[in-house]
């Protein structure tokens, strides 16, 4: 099938939106409905197992949704790693990352709208809650965090690649985003302190520019350069993560495939005679 550029920008528009709903959703749920009130009136926010569970069915959603129409990369550092080993064209990468942005962005406006009057309620002077937008350092300074997106992008990416091979995986393919969402699941288990792993520009830097617009405090954008690490990590570590896999995986079983084809090819043709 083959699809247009409008199509293609649509379904990657849709199906980021739908990852930022449920994604965004789930931390809004687990913020603004604290579960164990403290005797000093203060709240323990609890549910981070939640959260992590939700951004991986939110992307296991988001890949149902457009993966035929767009592929359901979802995210630039995706785009960007597919393109830069040949697997996407270059000319497809800007109507790709536009659709992400703005289904990112819609996304978290809808999350909003749906809260609106709980998180009003909450936080009336929209000061204390931008992180349910965007991910946010646990340590001071670039090299931290950018340390964690890349090495959780990169893994991310060896791992969608990983899945995706036929050569690889053969049994794969039909279970795939439910796989894919496996391997954020695992990623925000074990790699989600250090800065939030957001392992997508799109899904942190979408968000962040609607809580600006929206009027939020502390959105680590306006006069703060936090939003940085989270948009160049994803994308170094991305393209790492592809290469790695390709140099130690993919092309080492191409190049075995294309051998065993090879020796099929020379063998007689042993079919008994009509």
């Amino acid at each position: 099938m083959t699809f247009t550029r409008g199509q293609e920008f649509a379904a990657e528009l849709l199906g980021t939106l739908v990852l930022i709903l449920f994604g965004c959703g789930v931390v809004a749920m687990v913020t603004l409905f604290p579960s164990q009130p403290t005797v000093a009136g203060e709240v323990v926010k609890g549910g981070y197992t939640n959260v992590t569970l939700g951004w991986g069915l939110a992307v296991v959603m988001g890949i149902y949704l457009s993966g035929t129409v767009s592929g359901a990369h979802l995210n630039p550092a995706v785009t960007l790693a597919l393109a830069a080993t040949g697997r996407f064209p270059w000319s497809k990468l800007p109507h790709y990352v536009a659709g992400q942005m703005v289904g990112a962005f819609l996304g978290a406006a809808g999350v909003f709208g749906v809260y609106y009057a709980k998180w009003i309620e909450y936080d009336p002077a929209l000061e204390k809650t931008a992180g349910i937008f965007a991910t946010s350092p646990a340590v001071p300074g670039f090299f931290p965090g950018f340390i964690d997106q890349v090495v959780g992008t990169a893994l991310l990416l060896a791992m969608i690649l990983a899945i995706g091979d036929r050569l690889n995986n053969p049994l794969a393919p039909p279970i795939a985003p439910l796989l894919v969402g496996a391997v954020v699941v695992a990623i925000g288990i074990s790699f989600g302190g250090m800065h939030g792993y957001a392992i997508n520009p799109a899904r942190d830097l979408g968000p962040r520019l609607f809580s600006v617009v929206a009027g939020f405090e502390n959105t680590g954008l306006v006069g703060s350069t936090v939003w940085i690490v989270p948009v160049i990590g994803p994308l170094v570590g991305g393209v790492l993560g592809a290469v790695v896999y390709d140099g130690v995986i993919g092309r080492p079983l191409k190049q075995a495939d294309a051998a065993s084809a090879s020796v099929r090819a020379r063998m007689p043709d042993r079919r008994p005679a009509e």
